[in-house]
């Protein structure tokens, strides 16, 4: 994988074009490119927010940080599939899910600014401003994924992400009450 194309992609990502969004749609060797945006976008983030955890000791931040980097990865996967569902089901979407997935990839590029969250004040300014430019590129790359107008991609992505959400909170309260168990077994 070229690095200067894969930076270069990103920021034709970030920039909501929306040609390098239709060309990387059909663009099956991009694959692993999209998942390695996910990834550099989710190490970002961990490491802006595990170094803003680090006063709670360098196991919890670290901790923190590989729990995040699974969630967004894992997030990806699962907003991508509940996407095309959603979109193919009652929008009348043309894309398949590779191509959901490799737009959608790219759509994470924003969140790099996820790295400056450990920073006081601004940090998390900045990290907030990176995810909802982030949202942005997902209805863009959902939309050309899709092959459908602006709205049905919003409310598309909207209820994937809900329906996400309620999935990951049921996943965080069932690991919440086994790691307090654990924990009352264990002092």
């Amino acid at each position: 994988m070229n690095t200067d194309n894969l930076i270069q992609n990103m920021i034709s990502a970030a920039r909501l074009d929306v040609n390098f969004f239709n060309a990387v749609e059909h663009d099956e060797s991009k694959n692993s490119e999209a998942l390695t945006v996910v990834v550099i976008a989710a190490v970002a983030s961990a490491i802006g927010n595990g170094l803003g955890v680090m006063d709670h000791g360098l196991i919890s931040g670290l901790i923190g940080a590989l729990f995040g980097l699974v969630m967004v990865v894992a997030g990806y996967y699962i907003w991508a599939y509940l996407a095309h569902y959603i979109a193919t089901q009652f929008f009348g979407g043309q894309g398949d899910v590779g191509e959901v997935l490799r737009t959608f990839g790219y759509s994470f590029s924003p969140q790099v600014l996820g790295i400056f969250g450990f920073i006081p004040c601004l940090g998390g300014v900045v990290a907030f401003v990176g995810a909802i430019w982030s949202l942005v590129a997902a209805v863009i790359a959902l939309r050309e994924a899709m092959d459908f107008d602006t709205g049905k991609a919003i409310i598309t992505g909207a209820v994937a992400w809900i329906i996400m959400m309620i999935i990951f909170t049921v996943i965080g309260a069932i690991l919440g009450v086994g790691a307090f168990g654990l924990g009352a077994l264990f002092s």
